[in-house]
């Protein structure tokens, strides 16, 4: 097997090979036997000195090898003896490797501390020149190596190969403890954390026809976990076949912006950038993990820094915000003109019919309604969070429960038979309209506990919108505000049952089917509400909240006053007693 180590330029026999007295200038760099499992072998059978080997290293960058070694150390010859029997013997033994044979990858091990590491770095990269993380080697079937005849080659190759997870086949190299050429102790047990370093050199070329080694860089090793490695790129001297910087990895570098996602299935090196989420940025080349903004920041569309975000809310001088405002102040406008207009036919009959006090409570209190939505609007303050939730709840139970009093009446009205009855002195007392403080004052004892526990206050809303925190007015204790919104749910569906049985009194006296249609709209706007609310998010949560007072509110005024305006403005012969008895008589009332 030595003498596969020779390469001539023409096919030598053994005899001339022995007769060559310059035999040792043609050598190959190793001898490779095929296997299904291949060991990687290193020996030391020829010598170099080091002067004739820098001129000869130009060797390295070239794809044939020419080695020109000093002497044989024949007494290592032995070793190769014993381990191609070895080889021979188990590849024979059917009982050995079953179905499988045992390969070898030979290398000359140079006995020197400083030439060992040439043919280790050649068995890892395929060939002459030594590139991290590249291996030119089509099939790589190596599971072990054998390494030299003493412990000390074993131990200076031993480093290197950790670093590539080779494993090693001799048994005491845990326990070696020896200081090299370079004076650093060196120890491969694990429970050690001795430092070890390494010079990296390059071959330069100059003076022209002289090859100089030039350290360019270290690298430091003091665990698998604990490694650096220093290069500095500007010394480096590339081959002319090189047009470029080497790169030993499959995929281009990842810019700030994008994260590194390994590959399933390929080696590390291998990965695919991804771009950052919108709440992540990445500010280096080659992330791992993209990096959150704060609460308050925003990732630009570069996502490589994060911006303050601008603090907004729903002003009146945004589109939806002036939307809302006008409507609000469109309706209050028409609740004080339709007030104006019964206060000026308040002696017509249809005007006095049914309680005009409770008619006046009615549109002083929608009034307020429609007022209190502008309370949503413009920048929130402790003053306006308090309020909204407060004045919402009382002022439309004022309302409700007015509905439900001018029901009531209407039905007193109507079971009065004979004078003198217990029903006729409640009708002329007013006791109906004492159904409005009582739930006025049970409202109010709800929106104390509410304010005396956990009261309305400003917060923030940071996720919402993009590169916004939204101000908005945070309920407090969400129990208490739905216990009012219930309080107020309940008053309304009692105000709809009664004047549904209401509905068919006669209408010439009463307006029980506008009070029963204006209740299914206040109903049906709050039944609707719920849903959309809890599906919306900052702005567009408080103007659904905005645009349901004013739909409920509007409910109630058009389906109770509109009618009545109506036949007062444009219909005046109907708003006489002459005009209600004919009325009445053609109905057959």
């Amino acid at each position: 097997m030595v003498l596969e180590l020779y390469k001539t330029p023409q096919a030598l026999s053994n005899s001339q090979v022995k007769n060559d007295e310059n035999c040792l200038d043609y050598l190959k760099p190793s001898v490779f036997r095929d296997g299904d499992l291949v060991l990687g072998v290193f020996f030391p059978l020829y010598y170099m000195e080091p002067e004739r080997e820098m001129i000869q290293l130009s060797f390295l960058l070239k794809p044939e090898y020419k080695v020109v070694a000093s002497w044989w150390l024949w007494k290592n010859y032995q070793h190769v003896l014993a381990f191609h029997f070895a080889i021979r013997e188990i590849n024979k033994n059917p009982h050995l490797l079953p179905n499988m044979s045992l390969g070898f990858q030979f290398y000359n091990g140079f006995p020197s501390d400083q030439f060992n590491l040439w043919s280790t770095l050649h068995w890892l990269s395929g060939q002459g020149i030594f590139v991290p993380n590249y291996n030119c080697k089509k099939q790589d079937k190596s599971v072990a190596i054998i390494a030299g005849t003493t412990a000390t080659f074993s131990a200076e190759i031993g480093t290197l190969l950790e670093l590539y997870k080779i494993p090693q086949l001799h048994p005491l190299l845990k326990k070696i403890q020896f200081r090299n050429s370079a004076g650093y102790d060196i120890s491969f047990h694990e429970t050690r954390h001795d430092v070890v370093q390494y010079d990296i050199q390059n071959i330069v070329n100059f003076p022209v026809g002289l090859g100089l080694m030039v350290n360019i860089g270290k690298f430091f090793s003091k665990s698998s976990h604990d490694q650096a490695l220093v290069i500095n790129e500007e010394m480096i001297e590339w081959p002319i076949a090189f047009k470029e910087t080497p790169q030993s990895v499959c995929s281009q570098s990842c810019g700030p912006g994008f994260r590194k996602v390994p590959q399933e299935g390929r080696p590390v090196c291998c990965y695919t950038c991804t771009f950052c989420t919108d709440r992540d940025i990445s500010n280096q080349t080659d992330a791992e993990q993209c990096i959150p903004c704060a609460d308050h920041e925003y990732p630009n569309m570069e996502r490589n820094r994060c911006l303050p975000k601008l603090v907004t809310f729903l002003a009146f001088e945004e589109s939806l915000g002036m939307a809302l405002a006008c409507m609000a102040l469109c309706f209050s406008v028409l609740t004080a003109a339709i007030l104006w207009v019964f206060v000026k036919h308040r002696d017509t009959p249809i005007v006095k019919a049914n309680n005009r006090t409770l008619r006046y409570i009615l549109r002083i209190t929608l009034l307020l309604c429609f007022l209190c939505s502008l309370l949503f609007l413009g920048r929130p303050n402790t003053a306006t969070c308090l309020l909204q939730q407060i004045t919402f709840g009382l002022v439309f139970t004022v309302a409700v429960s007015t509905v439900l009093a001018k029901t009531i009446t209407v039905i007193l009205a109507f079971k009065v038979t004979k004078p003198g009855r217990t029903i006729r002195r409640l009708l002329v007392s007013g006791a109906s309209n004492s159904v409005i403080p009582i739930c006025f004052l049970i409202q109010l004892a709800l929106c104390g506990i509410w304010l005396g526990t956990s009261p309305p206050f400003i917060d923030t809303d940071a996720h919402s919108e993009h590169g916004h925190i939204i101000l908005v007015c945070n309920k407090g204790s969400a129990t208490a505000f739905y216990c009012v919104l219930g309080y107020l749910g309940s008053l309304a569906l009692a105000s709809f049952t009664v004047a549904f049985l209401a509905r068919n009194l006669p209408d010439t006296f009463n307006e029980a089917k506008f009070l029963t249609f204006s209740m299914l709209v206040f109903c049906s706007v709050w039944v609707t509400f719920l849903p959309v609310y809890h599906s919306t998010k900052g702005k567009v949560m408080v103007a659904v909240e905005v645009f349901s007072i004013l739909a409920s509110s509007a409910g109630l005024l058009g389906c109770i006053f509109l009618p009545k305006c109506y036949i007062i403005l444009l219909r005046p012969e109907r708003n006489s007693l002459k005009g209600l008895k004919k009325r009445a008589s053609s109905k057959g009332f």
